[in-house]
């Protein structure tokens, strides 16, 4: 199997620099140069030896795959501003390469939450004034003095090329050559606020008529789905592809009002349709690595927040789009020709547009969020239930009680880190996609290489006379010996597992509304289990130990199958093994069956050692019976 690659880890302040450095060359640099001619040369020394700062600085980043390109265009960056090449291209240019650099080596590029724009004010006033006027005009008490002169943020040309994160980076860090120092030490939701409203100066507010078309149009909120799409774009850019008039009004509108973005409908899949289109440029201008990490996230970071309630609404459409996204991780992962890569994306992004209908808060009901929370309960709760109960009647027939507490303390501490783990998710941090598969994923697994020995083990002591006193008097000691804290551990595994999955997906299911219908489902289906297990408990205590430890050794052997399939299909949908589809094998969930030669070669392989396993056990009972 591939291992996925991740994106490289650097110090997020030297790439911070370089990537600030470059935008201000792609801004600055028609300052030095105009028709191949130096127009103002302490500009165009600056533009050299910033070009210069940038390449040695990309070329002392951590390895990667990304960084020997990243260093070619660097150097080629400046052999063009070396040679006083064409304004636009050079700015091109620059911007590439910094668009470039963050997806090599990420840092964050938006506020957590939308900034306080009267707070932005408050500090303008107070560190920014006295240099850049109160108007943002250049023209402050102490402007006269300082070379070269401060920065007039109401000149709407240059405003048009500076985005809200090169804005913010410079608040951070300062500037270089200049007197405009960095302000590192403020909080960072105040530097993101101080940025907001100096990036908003050039945009009067009485000239713009952006909410009402931000409101009215799809084609607007799909363009800039989340705080991180603003922030990374420039006016002209927007303008580039909206046109002059609607850029200027949605700039205008955004940046004065920046909740309008963290106000977008629920469930919305904006965002991951936006996250296929920026995998599909980066593919087709040969940045695989960026392409993958940005497919991952548009199903992580995205899709996986709203996968329970499409789950409990069309259970079909979201098995579509998850082998959908397979198809495109494949097609990336094996560098398939563009046009291969394109078709993938849009069949993602026809599927995603049909999720979006069905998420639409009228489709929610009270039926719809009842068998959404039964549904998940159930099915998450009936598996953990299979194991613990046979854990529980195992113990029980080797006449050790008092191992009992064990598995009970490994089960209700699940129970307990589960609801932790809700309150930390909700209160605390976020638990990303790639998170929760991977704790599903290693957990599966876990569980499965655990009832594999379990599973053989006991079809080995269920050749009935000869083996019952062994059962009862070594084993059970042995038991007693070594195997309590097993026991927790097994116990906690297989339940905190589900725990984990069901809680994250109630979390998305509250969301919707119907709260009550919501606790309906879950109180039903948690009765249900309560039945089922007593049946169980009462029906094992009857059978007779022999014939329990051969069916109890089947029933285990399925669930190590099926959670070889989960644990590998969690992993892969983290990233951290590749995809190659299987179009010709069914996708049943249930039984952890999904259409990738990884998730099926795993459960052959684990077939074929129970069978193997089996096998050896009736040789060893023939042998014994002769």
């Amino acid at each position: 199997m591939i291992l996925q690659a991740v994106p490289a880890r650097a110090d997020s302040a030297a790439v911070q620099t370089s990537w600030r450095l470059l935008d201000y060359i792609a801004v600055d640099y028609a300052g030095a140069v105009a028709d191949g001619k130096i127009v103002s040369a302490p500009e165009y020394a600056e533009m050299v030896e910033f070009a210069a700062e940038v390449e040695k600085r990309v070329a002392a980043l951590p390895p990667s795959d990304a960084r020997p390109a990243l260093v070619g265009r660097a150097a080629a960056l400046r052999r063009a501003i070396g040679a006083k090449s064409d304004v636009a291209a050079v700015a091109a240019q620059a911007r590439d390469l910094a668009k470039a650099l963050l997806a090599a080596y990420p840092v964050p590029l938006a506020p957590s939450a939308p900034p306080d724009l009267a707070r932005g004010a408050a500090l303008y006033a107070q560190n920014c004034a006295s240099c850049h006027g109160a108007a943002g005009d250049g023209k402050g008490p102490l402007a006269a003095g300082l070379d070269p002169p401060p920065i007039a943020f109401t000149d709407a040309a240059r405003a048009d090329q500076r985005s809200l994160f090169g804005l913010y980076q410079v608040i951070t860090q300062g500037l270089e050559g200049t007197s405009m120092a960095g302000y590192a030490a403020l909080p960072d939701g105040d530097r993101w606020a101080l940025a907001f409203h100096v990036g908003s100066l050039a945009y009067p507010a009485t000239a713009a008529d952006g909410a009402e078309r931000w409101r009215d149009d799809a084609g607007l909120r799909a363009e800039l789905p989340d705080l991180a799409a603003l922030t990374a774009m420039t006016p002209a850019a927007l303008a580039a592809e909206l046109g002059e008039d609607r850029a200027a009004a949605l700039t205008a509108h955004l940046r004065r009002h920046p909740e309008a973005l963290a106000a977008a409908p629920s469930g919305s899949l904006l965002a991951a349709r936006a996250r296929l289109d920026a995998s599909l440029r980066a593919y087709a201008a040969g940045d695989r690595k960026a392409a993958a990490d940005l497919a991952l996230s548009a199903y992580l970071d995205e899709f996986e927040p709203v996968e329970a309630v499409l789950a409990s609404r069309n259970t079909a459409l979201m098995a579509r789009i998850e082998g959908a996204m397979a198809d495109l991780r494949s097609a990336i992962g094996k560098r398939r020709p563009v046009a291969e890569v394109e078709a993938a994306v849009s069949a993602l992004d026809g599927l995603f547009a049909e999720a979006e209908a069905i998420l639409a808060p009228e489709r929610a009901s009270p039926v719809s969020s009842f068998l959404g929370a039964f549904g998940v309960l159930l099915r998450e709760g009936l598996e953990a239930l299979l194991i613990v109960i046979a854990m529980i009647a195992f113990v029980r027939k080797a006449g050790r009680p008092q191992l009992l507490p064990y598995v009970h303390g490994g089960w209700i501490a699940a129970l307990g880190a589960g609801t932790l783990t809700w309150a930390v998710a909700t209160y605390a941090i976020g638990i990303s996609g790639a998170s929760r598969e991977l704790t599903e994923g290693f957990g599966s697994l876990f569980a499965a290489v655990i009832l594999l020995s379990v599973g053989i083990w006991m079809h080995g002591k269920s050749n009935a006379d000869a083996w019952q006193g062994y059962i009862r008097d070594k084993m059970a000691r042995a038991l007693s010996r070594r195997s309590a804290w097993f026991l927790f551990l097994l116990a906690f595994v297989v339940v905190y597992r589900e725990v984990f999955e069901t809680i994250l997906f109630y979390a998305a299911l509250w969301t919707q509304g119907n709260g009550g219908a919501m606790l309906a489902g879950a109180a039903a289906a948690a009765v249900l289990l309560i039945i089922i297990a007593a049946i169980m408990l009462r029906y094992s205590a009857k059978l007779p130990i022999t014939r329990f430890f051969a069916w109890s050794s089947v029933l285990i052997a399925i669930l190590a199958v099926v959670l070889t399939g989960k644990g590998i299909a969690g992993l892969q949908e983290a990233g951290l093994l590749a995809v190659d589809p299987w179009h010709g094998v069914p996708r049943i969930a249930l039984l952890g069956i999904f259409p990738t030669a990884q998730g099926v070669l795993a459960q052959l392989a684990a077939l074929a050692i129970l069978i193997a396993g089996f096998g050896i056990n009736r040789r060893m009972r023939r042998r014994i019976a002769r």
